[in-house]
């Protein structure tokens, strides 16, 4: 404690009516300042406005954990574990070897073919449709920014009919395609066509977000400091994109390897010539080949888990890096 000592004067009144002062010596005590940190109170202070919530009771967390984790499990993870239990219930020299029977390799190289060219053209074109949706106006464009979704909501096989209708033999554009010797339906033209229309949303939907996040000023600076559209695009969007694009790529292949109802339509199944691996295993197991079929199921789930997996922890890695430096 402290004490402090000071003088002040103070007017006062007579008996006679006249003012006058006096001095007057005040004396008081103050207490020294006490750090909150320090002080050990046995109440609480008023809680703050902006105080965050209290955090939820633990149990009720590992309950909401717990389900999540569960219905994870019963959806993927078990479904999983079964598939890989039984492809290798034979052992790796079963497994190799039923991939490595003729028709497991031509369904496959088919396979890996047509998954090639529809992710090249998917990628060109929709990276080009995402830009058209994001940074020009036209009439049709809220119609044709909602057709987009479209292969997302009609079943892939009414896809395959649908291109059955337009190219099949007496189809609109099939009659005077086939007097011109060009077979669509039923070859690998059409199984190209059927995997382009159901892989044609994935790249648009995930660049078309970060296109409008990324703006346009960092482009126009481009523009007025004399870069062209294409060394702009190159050299300023495409780096501000990349990861949704990577993204989009990914699910455009592992879509196309996993694609079997639209190409059931219009690949007529023929043995050898038109069968992609996802028939090859439907064939497999009507014809009791199960662990061909086990084993072909097995390699395409893992080539899109280990793809989609292994985009994530790049991502994370490159992003890391990024902070680092």
């Amino acid at each position: 404690m402290r004490d402090w000592e000071w003088s002040e004067w103070r007017p006062v009144r007579s008996t006679s009516g006249k003012v006058g002062s006096v001095r007057v010596e005040t004396k008081r005590t103050l207490a020294p300042l006490v750090n909150p940190a320090n002080r050990h109170s046995t109440s609480a202070p008023p809680p703050s406005p902006l105080t965050p919530p209290p955090s939820p009771l633990p149990l009720g967390r590992w309950l909401l954990i717990g389900v999540v984790v569960g219905w994870f499990a019963i959806l993927i993870l078990v479904p999983a574990m079964a598939l890989v239990r039984v492809a290798l219930a034979g052992g790796v020299g079963s497994f190799v070897g039923a991939l490595a029977a003729p028709d497991a390799r031509r369904a496959f190289g088919l396979t890996m073919a047509i998954t090639l060219m529809a992710t090249l053209v998917n990628t060109v074109f929709g990276l080009a449709f995402a830009m058209v949706l994001v940074r020009h106006k036209f009439w049709g464009k809220t119609l044709v920014d909602g057709l987009v979704d479209l292969p997302f909501a009609v079943s892939p096989i009414v896809a395959g009919l649908m291109l059955v209708i337009l190219y099949g033999p007496k189809g609109w554009l099939g009659r005077p395609l086939d007097s011109w010797g060009i077979q669509v339906i039923y070859s690998w033209p059409g199984m190209l066509l059927a995997t382009l229309f159901v892989t044609l949303p994935f790249v648009v939907r995930e660049v078309v977000p970060v296109l409008r996040e990324f703006g346009v000023e960092q482009e126009e600076v481009a523009y007025t400091l004399g870069a062209g559209r294409w060394r702009t695009f190159r050299e300023v969007t495409l780096p501000s994109i990349r990861w949704g694009l990577a993204y989009g790529v990914t699910l455009t292949v592992a879509r196309s390897l996993g694609e079997f109802g639209a190409l059931l339509v219009v690949s007529g199944n023929i043995l050898g010539r038109t069968q992609t691996a996802t028939l090859y295993v439907h064939d497999g197991i009507e014809s009791f080949n199960a662990e061909g079929a086990y084993a072909a199921s097995l390699l395409l789930a893992g080539v899109s888990f280990v793809m989609l997996i292994g985009m994530e922890t790049l991502r994370k890695r490159v992003a890391a890096h990024e902070e680092a430096s």
